[in-house]
């Protein structure tokens, strides 16, 4: 069943993070991850949620989105992602 890791992000630095974008995307290929999102236009229809920068990531299973999320390859993009933006995300499994 596909997985999706959705994340609301707030760039706080974009030099820094336009950097863990490059570096996100190699580890996202080589665990056979990819983008389905990546900020853009987004309109509110309903609620108190206002989110920052939505990116939505498409994997075959939940166990590889956490294989990539755990993966030696994202550990460096993902503490540099974390020093320059404030991030919410999580995993859903898909139909």
């Amino acid at each position: 069943m596909p997985a999706y890791v959705i994340a609301d992000i707030e760039v706080r630095e974009p030099a820094g993070y336009a950097v863990y974008r490059k570096m996100a995307q190699e580890a996202l290929t080589r665990h056979g991850g990819r983008f389905l999102m990546r900020g853009g236009h987004h309109e509110i229809f309903e609620g108190d949620w206002v989110p920052s920068r939505l990116v939505v990531l498409e994997f075959d299973s939940v166990e590889q989105a956490k294989k990539w999320w755990e993966s030696e390859e994202y550990r460096p993009a993902k503490q540099l992602r974390q020093s320059t933006a404030k991030s919410s995300m999580l995993v859903v499994e898909g139909v």
